[in-house]
């Protein structure tokens, strides 16, 4: 007797669903063909072991089962509860006539309990798509596949209560989520705040400068000054989550499995920090069943890449093309995936070698020559993608022992969001640019303005600070932020005059 049960593959952040056939006819044998790999192939253990310890068993008869399309290659273990429900109900063993109206998948244990899967929100938003009626996953996912209206999800625990439900008529709990309550439910406040960073005013104002205009930034300072604690609270400024980004950084979580049982949807921002021996596959994704690396992951966050030339050469240079697009592409043989990854980048570094700046008082010193040797390991062409280069310095023992409370984010943030809102209105018209950081060159001549005093300005400081010529419109994006932050139309000397010290690295005597 032939029978077809319905799960569903991931590729990208996108899924396809399969349609699970299974044949069951005289002789013996267990075929299952349609380009499974290994842990599929393995499933018949589970699924014999999960069914005899539940009441029921794989019939001794001869068993094909296609998974189709049969061209598509498939993996991972979440099919074991659609083939066992499609044996059960191929041998006669359950009554099972609207098979066809439901979505199934999920790992087995041996005793028939349920693991959870990956890549839940992608495939509930494809059932829907394709007008399945139920979803029924593993009670761990229900919140996360919940989030599609229009759908019903059931979430079990044991794979004796889809067989209950499909021949006994026994109901399953449907799992319900407000999408919106339940996003605004999680949009708590991170927990790093910048009123726990004594002094650093200056960095302070960079980072808020930085968060209001998407700017990628990098910090260059000896160990100790604070970098770190900076990056890490930089998320707590950024403005909060729409609920659009909050579906679409959920989704991607979503396909690595990541996303915690109790939360369904992600309302805040990420923050993803590798180590410096990440490869380059596992910082943009890739790898032979393509996955999303760290940047994808970073998507609506912030990506902090510490100890900036510690990282390998070529994994740092597969960022450039990420940066300028936001979205990777990786392509195979058979087919191609797209993972959208629009981060905010924010690097820090050390000087030199030993950590410290040309100080004859510091611990370990360096000569100019080996900071600049240290310092060149950041390509030319990575670093012209970072609008903002700041220098951190040590904080004196009177501001670490104050007890004022510096400002808070709460603060910060309300600043930022009402520069953002008035970037959302300046590029309402345009799809690919939604903040100043991403200002083409024709926006930039027609947003960022300068009189003549401002043009002189700009032009006396390139030369004599030998500022390079990467440098000018990166100086003219920054400048926008910051006559955004104060609300002012036109950009004027002050924003070009600050927005110049924001160049570190392109000064003679750091990189040349």
């Amino acid at each position: 007797m032939l029978k077809k049960v319905f799960g569903s593959a991931v590729f990208g952040v996108e899924a396809t669903t399969i349609t699970v056939e299974v044949n069951v006819d005289s002789g013996i044998g267990y075929h299952l063909v349609g380009l499974p790999d290994n842990a599929i192939k393995e499933s018949n253990y589970r699924i014999a072991a999960a069914l005899q310890n539940n009441g029921y068993k794989i019939p001794g008869k001869k068993i094909t089962i296609n998974m189709a399309p049969a061209d598509l290659r498939k993996e991972g273990s979440s099919y074991d509860l659609t083939l066992a429900i499609g044996i059960l109900a191929a041998s006669n063993q359950i009554q099972a006539e609207n098979l066809e109206k439901y979505l199934i998948m999920g790992e087995l244990s041996l005793d028939g309990s349920l693991q959870p899967i990956k890549g839940s929100l992608p495939i509930a938003i494809k059932a829907r798509e394709e007008g399945f009626e139920g979803f029924i996953l593993p009670s761990q996912n229900a919140k996360e596949a919940a989030i599609v209206s229009d759908l019903k999800v059931f979430g079990v625990d044991n794979i004796k209560q889809v067989i209950d439900y499909f021949d006994k008529g026994e109901p399953l709990e449907q799992t319900i989520i407000n999408t919106r309550e339940e996003f605004e439910k999680n949009l708590d406040f991170p927990e790093h705040d910048f009123s726990d960073v004594k002094g650093q005013e200056g960095i302070k104002r960079c980072m808020e400068i930085a968060a209001a205009g998407g700017h990628n930034i990098i910090l260059i300072g000896p160990p100790g000054a604070g970098k770190t604690m900076l990056a890490k609270r930089l998320p707590s400024i950024l403005p909060p989550m729409t609920l659009h980004e909050a579906l679409e950084t959920t989704k991607i979580h979503s396909v690595v499995g990541r996303v915690q049982a109790h939360t369904g949807l992600m309302a805040q921002r990420p923050f993803r920090s590798p180590h410096h021996t990440i490869s380059d596959v596992a910082l943009v994704g890739g790898g032979a069943f393509p996955q999303p690396g760290e940047i994808s992951l970073s998507h609506n966050g912030v990506l902090f890449l510490d100890e900036l030339p510690e990282f390998k050469r070529g994994v740092l240079e597969v960022l450039r093309q990420p940066l300028e697009d936001r979205e990777v592409t990786i392509s195979r043989a058979k087919f191609t995936v797209t993972y959208p990854s629009s981060f905010m980048l924010v690097a820090s570094m050390n000087p030199s070698p030993g950590g410290y700046f040309n100080d004859p008082n510091a611990p370990v010193t360096s000569s100019p020559a080996e900071m600049q040797r240290y310092l060149s390991k950041i390509s030319g062409p990575l670093l012209d993608r970072i609008d903002i280069h700041i220098e951190v310095t040590p904080v004196p023992f009177e501001k670490l022992s104050e007890d004022r409370k510096g400002e808070t984010s709460v603060d910060i943030r309300k600043r930022v969001t009402k520069a953002r809102e008035i970037q959302t209105a300046r590029f309402k018209e345009s799809d690919a640019v939604h903040y100043n950081a991403q200002m083409n060159t024709k926006q930039i001549r027609k947003y960022c303005i300068l009189d003549e005093p401002s043009k002189k300005l700009l032009k006396t400081a390139m030369e004599r600070l030998n500022l390079s010529a990467r440098a000018y419109d990166r100086i003219l994006k920054v400048s926008r932020t910051i006559a955004d932050l104060e609300g002012v139309d036109d950009v004027n000397g002050s924003h070009i005059s600050e927005a110049i010290q924001y160049r570190s690295l392109d000064r003679e005597g750091w990189l040349g």
